[in-house]
This record gives C-alpha cells, structure tokens and sequence, in this order.
C-alpha cells in the first residue's frame, strides 16, 4: 500500500480553458479522483465507506498554481496524507510535468471525517488512521514522483 499515491496522465482538449491552459477546476477534480484512488489502493473503497456508514467531505481547498499546464501535456499527480486530526485530515497535492518534474502546481485538502447517516464530523477510528500514514518527508516525495 503506497504512502504516496502518483498518477501519470495526458492532459485532454477538455480541460483547457479560453486562456489555452489547464481550467482551475480541472486541478479539484483530479485532487479528488486521485483522493478516491488513494483511498482504494489504501483498501478504503466506496463499498467499504458504505458499509461502515462514514466518508469524508471537504472543508476547504488551497491551490497554489506554479506553471501553466497546456493540452497534451504529460503530468504526474501525487498525492499523500499529510497529518491526522481527531477528526479531520489535510490531504497535500503535487501537479509535475512529466518532461523535466517541474512543479505546476501544489494544492491541499482539509478532509473531514464525518458519519454518513447525519452528516455529522466523526472521530477517525484506528483502521482508518492505520490505512493512511502521515507523510512529512520532501525526500520520500520527491523520490515518489520521480519514480511515477
């Protein structure tokens, strides 16, 4: 189970904006599909979250846009935990241009545990804390993304 999560993909036409780069929320929706394939890979799928009765929801975005990213360009996304609340988790993004590993941008995700039934925050039970390990190490990323 990777501590640091790392996607390689092609920037498609869609995503461009009038501006001829990348639309700033493109960069949301792949945080959070990349997110949902942590997770999994973390062996927290969607069926799981329904059968315990939780999921995570998002309290707030930050995103620092570093580089414009154009159609076509390969990218590599990672993205790792980066502490753990009692009940909330920021959840760190790193956009790189696959051609020299430059930085496009880097983003963060306050993720808050919440009971689905009520929509309440929850604490974050020990196999869930388990499954995501804190991730502080530049070295350990930077390693990560060089290896996608």
């Amino acid at each position: 189970m990777p501590r640091i999560h790392t996607e390689r993909f092609v920037v498609p036409a869609e995503s461009i904006d009038m501006n001829g780069h990348v639309n700033n929320l493109e960069y949301i929706r792949w945080m959070q599909d990349i997110a949902t394939a942590h997770s999994h890979e973390q062996g927290w799928t969607v069926a799981r979250y329904l059968d315990t009765r939780t999921t995570w929801v998002i309290r707030s975005h930050f995103i620092e846009y570093i580089r414009p990213v154009y159609r076509d360009e390969q990218m590599i996304l990672a993205t790792w935990v980066a502490g753990m609340d009692v009940q909330s988790s920021p959840r760190r993004y790193r956009f790189v241009r696959a051609r020299d590993l430059k930085p496009a941008a880097q983003a963060e995700t306050l993720w808050v545990f919440c009971n689905a039934a009520s929509g309440r925050a929850a604490d974050i039970p020990p196999e869930v804390r388990d499954a995501f390990p804190v991730v502080e190490d530049e070295a350990e990323i930077a390693a990560a993304i060089s290896a996608a």
